[in-house]
């Protein structure tokens, strides 16, 4: 399927729209398409403890940083949401990231965990639109995540545990969308994003 813009749809100051899913189900590279297609979009980088993978870039993929200059920023509270993902691997949304999305008058994009989403959500309220990535099964997430070849196997089994947990906050978002099909799952993201702008520019009216 083609990518679709909203550039038919008045983009409204000041909105946000958060992708999260549990690690394996696919919410990032909805979010690639989602960027690709749709230039009303920015993306907020997200400050980052853990250590730099491979192909990632600093102030593309995330900001990579020391544990005690995240925890100084923490402490002068520059960020909108942060927490320690894995022990010793903190993850934040700095204050001037949002701030510099809005400043060109587009939606912040975020693509970050399940207990930074309901962060957001809980300060934005309406102004913030979340939608939770599904795995097909959980079986499908474990297969995923063991394929990625990205971890070590007691990290492996972190993050397993991590996402099997994460699966039961699924009805704490406004939508939900099943990664089963590709494409299929990017279309109806899409559709949720534009049904969210459609209505913010009503209430802006």
């Amino acid at each position: 399927m083609a990518g679709h813009s909203f550039t038919r749809v008045h983009i409204p100051p000041r909105k946000l729209v958060v992708i999260t899913a549990p690690s394996g189900a696919g919410k990032s590279s909805i979010v690639k398409k989602l960027l690709r297609h749709n230039p009303e979009l920015s993306f907020s980088v997200s400050c980052t403890t853990r250590e730099k993978r491979d192909g990632e870039v600093h102030g593309e993929h995330y900001y990579f940083i020391s544990v005690d200059e995240f925890k100084r920023k923490q402490a002068a509270n520059e960020f909108v949401e942060s927490e320690e993902v894995y022990p010793g691997q903190f993850y934040g949304t700095l204050r001037t990231e949002v701030e510099r999305v809005w400043n060109h008058r587009k939606v912040v994009l975020f693509d970050i965990d399940v207990k930074g989403a309901l962060n957001l959500k809980k300060q934005f309220g309406e102004d913030c639109l979340t939608i939770f990535i599904a795995p097909p099964s959980t079986e499908s997430l474990i297969n995923r995540l063991k394929n990625r070849a990205t971890e070590n196997e007691k990290s492996l089994k972190a993050r397993i545990k991590r996402s099997e947990e994460e699966l039961s906050y699924a009805d704490k978002f406004d939508k939900t969308v099943v990664n089963k099909d590709f494409d299929i799952a990017s279309m109806r993201v899409k559709n949720h994003i534009t049904a969210f702008l459609q209505s913010a520019t009503v209430h802006v009216h």
